[in-house]
């Protein structure tokens, strides 16, 4: 390519970006169009630029293979048309595995194959408290009980959660109003930079496009089709490129009473179809937890959705909603340790520590919440900050025990109590409310097993003194809330 502008090197599932200066001439947001096309061997990627402010505009590209790439852009505007350039994608670090991606219906892994087993948690409208509030939610979440955190982008006007934000993500202010039609640059770059803050941290960002509380006061629960999908396409434009994003089209998404199935159907086509890189992407359920007979569920069964995100208390239909949809299951919202007067936001640490081992152990993931009463109203699921509960630290023992297992772990059918391992080399038994003395288990005759008690409030392993083969009778504790261990000596 003649006169091609050469780049700096970026590191694999890293952000190569473009920034040019272009017309500020009427309204940007609306009257430009660029697209960049970036190229390597045979693969080809279309990414929408966008304008970013104050006269630039950028392009952002994540990289998943090594090597030189290419591109060429294509515009309206003639300071942003037929440009060429390249980069070289080089070795990402050591920790770095890329975005994460379904494995198969049951399982998550990042691009590179390393399991990840989604251990969430949700703080909505972090994002809009102060700076103080906000540092400390990351150091809360620098204890590495979670690996992923669900957050809305428009503010949140609900119980414990009424404050007015610093900023909007369109032009405007609540006393005169919005203009729709632009983006403001302050509230993107500080979404960015939080996305990067927990970028530091390996957490992953589910983010939240819509949701239902709004009640009017800002109207962005209310938006025209078109406004809707030009709020979605410059959200995936500008925050896309970080490979820790998630999509969560919305959460409740059937409160949102002015919006139709079908526009449900067609804002998930257009994200998929926006997104080059096919980041996860779900859609959560409102309706009431506890009338089981009123769940409104989201056909999970379309291609564009790549897991179930589900609100429901009972985590044993975990098995029941893979078969029918074919796909990872996360119970996102399944209740939340805490005290208040709402029967979802007052569990105790044991019951939300049990729901979250149960649905693990059937092969899903729940998430954690924690809404303990709080004299300034910082509550974690509305506010972040900091945890006073005790069930994000019997979170993080799981978390732990989880990545010790074997990378094929998956769900083994047993009638009688949830079983996850690999048939022959490592089994994952728990009994949750349950209290046997002892188990039978069928091994190899040809191995020898070690077998652990696992107290799962207690965070406590105990391995027992005699090992095991073939037909065994294990003994257990007799008390409630404990696991079973039983892997191959090597």
């Amino acid at each position: 390519m003649e006169n091609a502008m050469l780049h700096e090197p970026v590191s694999q599932w890293a952000r190569f970006e473009l920034r040019l200066l272009g017309s500020t001439e009427g309204n940007p947001y609306l009257d430009s169009d660029w697209t960049v096309i970036f190229r390597k061997d045979m693969k080809e990627y279309k990414v929408s630029g966008f304008y970013a402010g104050n006269g630039e505009y950028m392009v952002r590209f994540m990289p998943s293979e090594l090597g030189i790439w290419t591109y060429e852009t294509f515009s309206n505007l003639t300071e942003l048309n037929g440009l060429n350039g390249s980069f070289t994608c080089i070795q990402a670090e050591d920790l770095i595995h890329g975005p994460v991606i379904t494995r198969d219906e049951t399982r998550f892994a990042y691009a590179d194959g390393t399991p990840f087993y989604p251990f969430g948690t949700t703080a909505y409208a972090w994002i809009y408290q102060s700076e103080t509030l906000r540092t400390a939610t990351l150091n809360t979440l620098a204890e590495g009980s979670f690996n992923k955190i669900r957050m809305c982008l428009f503010p949140k006007n609900y119980s414990f959660n009424a404050e007015e934000p610093e900023f909007f993500p369109f032009v405007g202010s609540s006393e005169k109003g919005f203009d729709y039609t632009r983006f403001n640059p302050v509230y993107w770059e500080h979404v960015e930079n939080c996305i990067e803050s927990l970028l530091e941290l390996q957490i992953e960002a589910d983010l939240i496009l819509f949701h239902p509380y709004d009640k009017g006061r800002w109207g962005f629960d209310r938006l025209t089709s078109e406004e809707d999908e030009r709020y979605l396409q410059y959200a995936i434009a500008r925050l896309a490129a970080y490979r820790n994003v998630w999509w969560s089209l919305a959460n409740e998404y059937d409160f949102m009473s002015e919006k139709t199935m079908s526009d449900w159907d067609r804002l998930i086509s257009l994200t998929a179809q926006e997104d080059p890189y096919a980041h996860l992407l779900s859609i959560h359920n409102g309706t009431a937890m506890y009338v089981p007979e009123s769940i409104v569920m989201y056909d999970h069964r379309r291609p564009e959705i790549t897991h179930c995100s589900i609100q429901h208390w009972d985590v044993t239909l975990v098995p029941s909603w893979r078969a029918q949809y074919g796909k990872p299951v996360i119970v996102d919202e399944c209740g939340y340790e805490g005290n208040l007067q709402q029967r979802w936001g007052n569990l105790t640490a044991q019951e939300m520590t049990h729901r979250i081992w149960e649905s693990f152990a059937r092969g899903g993931y729940a998430s954690h919440g924690e809404t303990y009463l709080h004299p300034e109203d910082e509550i974690w699921w509305a506010k972040g900050g900091t945890l006073y509960g005790q069930s994000h630290k019997h979170i993080r023992f799981l978390r732990l025990v989880a990545e010790q297992m074997p990378s094929d772990t998956a769900p083994i059918p047993l009638r009688d109590v949830p079983v996850i391992g690999v048939e022959g080399e490592y089994y994952l038994h728990y009994y949750g409310q349950h209290q046997p003395g002892y188990r039978e288990v069928d091994l190899p005759e040809d191995r020898e097993f070690v077998a652990e008690w696992i107290d799962t409030q207690e965070m406590e392993i105990t391995r027992l003194i005699d090992t095991y083969r073939g037909k065994s009778r294990v003994p257990l504790p007799s008390r409630p809330y404990f696991a079973l261990r039983v892997y191959a000596l090597h």
